[in-house]
Parts: structure tokens; C-alpha cells; sequence
């Protein structure tokens, strides 16, 4: 057993030193990178598909579960392999020109949005529409630091949540299959479903009626 410990150790320290290797960072970055993207996406989706799949989705319990474990994998696997991807192609980029430069970074994103969340499904699409709402958010403050919009007077955040609002709920209201299943899903228990009650049971306790023979 004593054997078996020493062997660990010098495993370890061989493995230890392996990754203090500077030539080898880059490659090692990306691995890293696919691992945290497998966990970022765990602790992303897990708790978002379980609230949503409990509070909106019908079926069997062992229905649900699978639907939240799909989701889950999904949305892990996808961030995994972007996270790779991309680090693998800035780090070829810059090896290829001898430098880092900002196009490395987008043209890098696009390859890795294009072969991995280019799929239209629902993960990919609630993905890309979190990280529009953030990047039409970093643009405007971009343009603002670079001097292209001149600085608001006023906080321009309420006119912002105002406009974001009035349009989303114009969009349900009339428009509602354009927007995204589980937004329409949430807006219809907010909007639709506080319409209708039948007694101080679904009024206050349960959202509906639960069917009785």
C-alpha cells in the first residue's frame, strides 16, 4: 500500500509539473476552459430547467426530470465546446500572426457561435437572446465611452425599461407567437391566467382549478 502511495505522488508531481510548463499553456487553457464550461453550464441550466420545468410543464415526474437532465446536458455540453473552440482558434490565431489582436477574439466567437449554437433550438435560442439583450447594453455604453453618442443628460435606464416593457407586452398581447416558448409561458401565467377564477381556491391558493369528478 505504501508502494501504491509513493507511485501517487509521483504521479502527482509529474502531473503538477506538466502544467507549470509554459508551452503547454494554451493547450491546457483550452481544457480547463472545456471543463468550466461544462460546470458553468450545470450550475447555469440545473436550477433554471427545474423551476421552470415544475412551474410550467406537464407529465410525469420521471418526465420532468429527463427534461431537466436534457436541458442541463445540453447547455453544458454546447458551453463546453464553445469555451474550447474558441480558446483553441485564439490560440492558433496568435500563434499563426505572432500576436493577440481584437479581430482574434470576434472572428474566433463566430466560428465557435456558428458550429456550436448554430442549432435554432430552445437552449441555444435563450442563450443567444440573454447575450444579445447584454451586448446591445455593452454597445451603447461602448458608444458613449468612445464618444460617438454624447453622454445622457439623464439616467437613460427608466426611459430603457419603459420601452423594453411597453414593447414586450404589446408583442404578447397581439404578437405572441413571435416571442420565445418559455417567455410566452411565463407572461401567460402573469397576464392571461389571473383572469380567470372560480372561488377563493384558485383566486388565492392554486393558479387553477384542479379538475374534481
Amino acid at each position: 500500500m505504501a508502494g501504491d502511495g509513493d507511485q501517487l505522488r509521483v504521479l502527482l508531481r509529474a502531473v503538477n509539473a506538466l502544467l507549470q510548463q509554459r508551452r503547454y499553456h494554451a493547450a491546457l487553457a483550452a481544457l480547463k476552459g472545456f471543463r468550466n464550461g461544462a460546470v458553468y453550464g450545470v450550475k447555469c441550466r440545473a436550477p433554471h430547467a427545474l423551476v421552470m420545468t415544475f412551474l410550467f410543464k406537464s407529465g410525469s415526474l420521471r418526465e420532468k426530470l429527463k427534461s431537466i437532465a436534457e436541458a442541463t446536458y445540453i447547455h453544458s455540453r454546447n458551453l463546453a465546446y464553445f469555451v474550447f473552440t474558441y480558446k483553441g482558434l485564439m490560440a492558433l490565431q496568435s500563434r499563426l500572426q505572432g500576436k493577440k489582436i481584437p479581430f482574434h477574439s470576434f472572428f474566433a466567437a463566430c466560428i465557435g457561435g456558428w458550429l456550436v449554437f448554430g442549432d435554432n433550438n430552445p437552449i441555444n435560442s435563450q442563450i443567444v437572446m440573454y447575450l444579445l439583450s447584454r451586448i446591445l447594453f455593452g454597445l451603447s455604453r461602448l458608444a458613449v465611452k468612445k464618444g460617438y453618442v454624447p453622454q445622457p443628460k439623464q439616467d437613460p435606464f427608466p426611459l430603457t425599461a419603459a420601452l423594453v416593457w411597453g414593447i414586450v407586452l404589446w408583442l404578447f398581447e397581439y404578437h405572441r407567437q413571435t416571442l420565445q416558448p418559455s417567455l410566452q409561458s411565463s407572461m401567460t401565467y402573469l397576464y392571461d391566467d389571473s383572469n380567470v377564477w372560480h372561488d377563493i381556491s384558485d383566486f388565492l391558493i392554486y393558479n387553477k382549478q384542479t379538475d374534481t369528478k
